[in-house]
C-alpha cells in the first residue's frame, strides 16, 4: 500500500508539473499574438489521508487553467483606445480641411481682396474698357475659387460618407464574430471551466470593436456579454448581432447618419450616441467641423456676393441709355429643408414646406438653424451658439426672412435652415459685359458758389434703389449751429415736391431721397449744397468708388452675443483671416487631442501587457522550474517502482 501511495503522489506531481510544460509553451508561442493573456496553471493540495499514524498527504491536483486577467486594465485598455481612434479620425480630416483654408496667393481672401483692388482702378478710370474686364476677370476668378472649394468640400463629405460605410461594415463583421464566440463561450462554460484562448479571442475583437465605435459590456451567466453602444444601444445579445446601417440622415440627405438594425426598423444612432471610435470621429468632423467650414465659406460668399450686386443695382452702367446696374455674381439660395419624419401628402411630397429669403446679407451669421415647435409656438435655435427665439410667419432673423407657407408646418414638424451653407456651391459671375459694370453714381453732388463756410462734400452715397435722380434737392444751412432747410424738385420743371428742415452735426450724413450727404467741415449760415442727377454718366465714378470702399466696409456678420443679437461686422479680409484662424485652431487642438490620447492608450496598453502579457524570461525561468519538478516527480516514482519490487521479492 506503501508503494502504491507513493507512486500515486508521483504521477500527480508528474501530471501538474507537465501541464505546467505545456502552459508555459503556449504562452511562449503565444508571445507574439496581438491581445494574448497569459496563463498559468492553478494547483491545489490534494486531500490527505487518514491513518492510524495520522493524515498522509497524497500529492498535488491540478484544479485549472486560468488567466492573469485584470478586467479594470482590460476596460481602460478598450476605452483608451476608442478615445485614441476617435481623435486620430477627426484630426486626419481637419487636417485635408486645413489645406483647403489657405492662405497666400492661392487664397480666397486674396482673390477677394484682388477683385476689390480693381475697383479702385475702376474709379480712376470708368470708361476704360480695359479696367471694366480686369474686374469681370476678378470676379471671375472669385466665384471660381469659391465653387472650387464648395466642391472640394463635397469631395471630402462624399470621403466621409464612404469610409463611414467600410468601418460599419468592418464593425458589423465583428460584432457578427463576436455572437459566434458568445455561443461557444456559452457551449464550454457546461465544463466548469474557463475557455481562456475564447475569451481572448473575445477581447480581441471587443477591442477591435471598440476602436470604431464606443462600447459598453454586461457579462452574462452563461459566459457570454452582452454589448452596448456608448449611448445603450444594443449590439450584441448572446448569439445575435443587431447590424450598424449607413443612411442619410434624416434633416439633410447630403450628409450620412448612423442607426441600428433590429425588428426590421432601423433605430437612428445620433453621433452623440455613438461616443468615441473611429466612427464617432469621422461622424463629429461631419456634423461639427465640415458644417462649420461650409458655413464660414457660404457667409463670406453672400455678403461680397450681396454687397457688391446691392452697390451695383445703387448705379448706372454703360448702357445707352444708361441703366441701373445688373448683378455681378449669383449664389445658392437658401434652403429649408423638411426631416424626414414631417408629415407628407398621399403622393409622397411634404405638406408644408418652409422657404428663407436673404434680406441683408451683411447681417448672415456662418450658422445652421432648426426650426421646431415646441406645442405653443415655433423656436429658433442657432446652432452656432445654442441660442434660441421665438419666432412668427414673415420674421427676419439674423439677416433672412423666414416664411411658414400655407398650410402651415404641422407642430410635429421640424426644419433644418441653411441661410449660407450651400451659396458658395453655385457661385458664378453672371455679368458678361464690362459695359455693365455699374461705375457712375445716378446723382452728383455740387457746392455752392458763395459758401464762406469750410464745408465740403465728403462724400454721396446712394442707398436706395427707390431713389429718383430726375429730382434735385437743395440744402440751405440757416445757421452755424447745423441747422438747414431742404428741398425737393422736379429736374424738368423745377416744380417744388417736398421740402422740410433738420440739423447737421459732424459725422452725421444728410439723408434724403434715397441718397446719404456727408460733409467735411464747417457749414456757415447760408451755405448751399445741392445734389442732381449726373449730366455725364459715362464719366463719373461716383458708384465705382462706393464699390472700392466696400474693401474696407464691415461686410461680414460677426457672432452673435449671448443675447441672440450681433456685436459689429468684419471687412473681407479679417473675415478670411478669422475662417482661417477658426479651421487652424481646430486642427491644432485635434492634433494635441490625438497626442494625448495616443499616448494614453499606449500607457494603458503597457499597463495591461505588464500585468497580463508573456514575459519571455519569466517563461524560461518556468520552464526550468517545471523541467527540475518533472525530474523529482520521475525519481519519486522511480523509487516507488524499487520499493514495490522489493515488496515483491520479499513476498515470493
Amino acid at each position: 500500500m506503501s508503494a502504491s501511495g507513493l507512486m500515486s503522489i508521483g504521477v500527480r506531481a508528474m501530471n501538474a508539473n507537465y501541464l505546467g510544460l505545456q502552459t508555459s509553451g503556449h504562452n511562449i508561442a503565444n508571445a507574439g499574438v496581438e491581445g494574448y493573456t497569459r496563463q498559468q496553471v492553478e494547483l491545489q493540495t490534494a486531500l490527505g489521508q487518514f491513518t492510524g499514524a495520522g493524515f498522509f498527504g497524497k500529492g498535488v491536483d491540478v484544479k485549472t487553467v486560468a488567466r492573469v486577467y485584470d478586467q479594470f486594465l482590460t476596460r481602460e485598455a478598450m476605452t483608451s483606445r476608442a478615445q485614441s481612434s476617435f481623435d486620430t479620425a477627426r484630426l486626419d480630416r481637419l487636417q485635408q480641411l486645413e489645406s483647403l483654408f489657405a492662405g497666400g496667393d492661392d487664397g480666397i481672401g486674396q482673390s477677394a481682396g484682388a477683385l476689390l483692388n480693381a475697383m479702385v482702378d475702376l474709379a480712376s478710370h470708368p470708361q476704360d474698357l480695359a479696367s471694366r474686364n480686369v474686374v469681370l476677370g476678378r470676379a471671375g476668378e472669385l466665384a471660381t475659387r469659391f465653387s472650387s472649394a464648395a466642391a472640394q468640400l463635397d469631395d471630402i463629405q462624399s470621403g466621409v460618407t464612404q469610409e463611414l460605410g467600410a468601418l460599419v461594415t468592418q464593425a458589423n463583421e465583428i460584432t457578427r464574430q463576436i455572437a459566434s464566440v458568445n455561443e461557444r463561450i456559452a457551449v464550454a462554460q457546461g465544463s466548469k471551466h474557463t475557455p481562456n484562448d475564447l475569451l481572448d479571442l473575445r477581447d480581441r475583437l471587443l477591442s477591435d470593436l471598440s476602436s470604431l465605435i464606443q462600447i459598453t459590456t454586461v457579462a452574462a451567466d452563461d459566459g457570454s456579454v452582452t454589448v452596448f453602444a456608448g449611448g445603450g444601444q444594443r449590439l450584441v445579445l448572446g448569439s445575435q448581432a443587431s447590424p450598424l446601417q449607413v443612411a442619410p440622415d434624416p434633416n439633410d440627405a447630403s450628409r450620412a447618419a448612423l442607426g441600428i438594425v433590429g425588428g426590421g426598423t432601423v433605430r437612428p444612432l445620433s453621433a452623440a450616441l455613438v461616443g468615441a471610435g473611429s466612427i464617432g470621429g469621422l461622424l463629429r468632423f461631419q456634423d461639427e467641423d465640415l458644417v462649420r467650414a461650409r458655413t464660414m465659406l457660404g457667409q463670406l460668399a453672400a455678403a461680397i456676393a450681396g454687397s457688391l450686386n446691392n452697390q451695383q443695382a445703387l448705379g448706372l452702367d454703360l448702357g445707352v441709355p444708361p441703366g441701373a446696374g445688373a448683378p455681378l455674381f449669383s449664389i445658392g439660395a437658401p434652403q429649408a429643408l423638411p426631416a424626414a419624419s414631417n408629415a407628407r401628402t398621399g403622393t409622397g411630397a411634404f405638406v408644408s414646406t418652409v422657404t428663407l429669403t436673404t434680406v441683408d446679407a451683411s447681417q448672415l451669421l456662418a450658422s445652421e438653424y432648426d426650426l421646431v415647435n415646441d406645442g405653443a409656438a415655433w423656436q429658433l435655435t442657432r446652432r452656432l451658439d445654442g441660442f434660441t427665439q421665438t419666432v412668427v410667419d414673415d420674421q427676419v432673423v439674423d439677416g433672412f426672412r423666414i416664411d411658414l407657407g400655407t398650410p402651415p408646418p404641422a407642430a410635429t414638424d421640424r426644419f433644418l435652415l441653411q441661410p449660407v451653407t450651400r451659396a458658395a456651391g453655385s457661385m458664378a459671375r453672371v455679368l458678361a459685359d464690362p459695359r455693365g459694370i455699374a461705375a457712375a453714381s445716378p446723382v452728383t453732388a455740387g457746392v455752392g458758389g458763395s459758401n464762406t463756410g469750410s464745408a465740403t462734400v465728403a462724400r454721396l452715397n446712394v442707398v436706395s434703389t427707390s431713389i429718383d435722380p430726375t429730382q434735385s434737392a437743395t440744402i440751405t444751412f440757416t445757421s452755424g449751429t447745423g441747422a438747414y432747410n431742404w428741398e425737393l424738385r422736379d429736374g424738368t420743371t423745377n416744380a417744388l415736391l417736398s421740402s422740410g428742415t433738420g440739423t447737421w452735426s459732424a459725422g452725421q450724413p444728410i439723408a434724403l431721397n434715397g441718397f446719404e450727404l456727408s460733409l467735411a467741415g464747417v457749414p456757415a449760415s447760408g451755405d448751399v449744397f445741392t445734389v442732381a442727377q449726373t449730366a455725364f454718366p459715362a464719366s463719373n465714378n461716383g458708384n465705382a468708388l462706393a464699390l472700392a470702399n466696400l474693401r474696407d466696409a464691415m461686410l461680414v456678420g460677426r457672432v452673435g452675443n449671448g443675447a441672440g443679437g450681433l456685436t459689429g461686422g468684419m471687412n473681407v479680409t479679417d473675415a478670411w483671416a478669422a475662417a482661417m484662424a477658426d479651421i487652424g485652431v481646430r486642427a491644432q487642438g485635434a492634433m494635441t487631442a490625438s497626442s494625448i490620447s495616443t499616448q494614453v492608450a499606449d500607457a494603458a496598453k503597457q499597463a495591461w501587457s505588464e500585468r497580463s502579457g508573456v514575459n519571455l524570461d519569466e517563461e524560461a525561468a518556468k520552464l526550468m522550474f517545471y523541467q527540475q519538478g518533472y525530474q523529482a516527480a520521475a525519481k519519486i516514482l522511480q523509487v516507488a517502482q524499487t520499493l514495490f519490487d522489493s515488496l515483491l521479492d520479499v513476498t515470493n
